[in-house]
């Protein structure tokens, strides 16, 4: 009996390329197989979300949405990883920046993703895993942004359950840590990754700063979009 399709994905896994793009609106699925993907086809539509394969300089590159937030790409990760024969995810989102050396416009690669959620328990453990990102793909998106002049810094993100917090000052712990930016996914799509033995990397735009208030428009948006997805597109095809 075989594992697909999902409740989630209805599509069989010769339909998804090797790696997937991920951003979390299914908005900006649409948008990448339009105006990046040759060729694109659409492969999966339940719920709304988006998934497409299509080719990126010749090479099959798909990208599909993982929703808002750790517990959804945690279940469209688990399965392209385990059921789909995804070896590569590489998520393409925004993040709010925690470091005043961290502005707007810049990309973060997560080196790692702390969390304060509670994802990890399931593993026991015993202690806190620290899930980290794939070093392969981690250092080829460095030198594709150092190539093409994008401003970009590595290290710590924050996966946070919370958009809205009761708590007044809650990101002030993860700041005085030195993590640079905070966002709702990467955690659960690296420690999906591990489990599975496969391969994770969150490619981040940097949106808005949570401490100096800049945020950008939404013509400088779409412009520091766009550079996050072709850095992600060019790692994806040098795999």
């Amino acid at each position: 009996m075989s594992d697909y399709p999902t409740p989630h994905i209805n599509a069989r896994p010769e339909d998804f390329a090797k790696t997937v793009l991920m951003p979390g609106d299914p908005k900006r699925a649409k948008f990448v197989a339009e105006n990046f993907l040759e060729n694109a086809v659409l492969v999966n539509d339940v719920r709304g979300v988006q998934g497409y394969t299509g080719l990126y300089k010749g090479r099959p590159v798909s990208v599909m949405a993982s929703g808002m937030g750790m517990p959804s790409i945690g279940i469209y990760s688990y399965e392209l990883f385990n059921f789909f024969g995804v070896e590569n995810i590489i998520r393409i989102g925004s993040a709010g920046a925690l470091q005043d050396g961290v502005e707007v416009r810049d990309i973060v690669l997560g080196q790692a993703a702390c969390t304060d959620s509670n994802f990890m328990s399931q593993f026991e453990t015993g202690g806190s895993f620290a899930p980290i990102a794939d070093y392969g793909l981690l250092k080829i998106a460095a030198e594709k942004c150092g190539e093409a002049g994008i401003r970009c810094l590595v290290g710590n993100l924050l996966s946070s359950d919370l958009f809205y917090s009761d708590r007044s000052g809650h990101h002030d712990p993860w700041r005085k840590m030195g993590v640079l930016a905070v966002e709702m996914e990467a955690a659960a799509l690296y420690a999906n990754a591990a489990r599975a033995g496969k391969k994770a990397l969150a490619v981040c735009t940097v949106s808005d700063h949570i401490y100096k208030g800049d945020s950008l428009d939404a013509k400088a948006r779409e412009r520091s979009l766009t550079d996050m997805i072709k850095i992600a597109l060019e790692t994806a095809i040098s795999l």
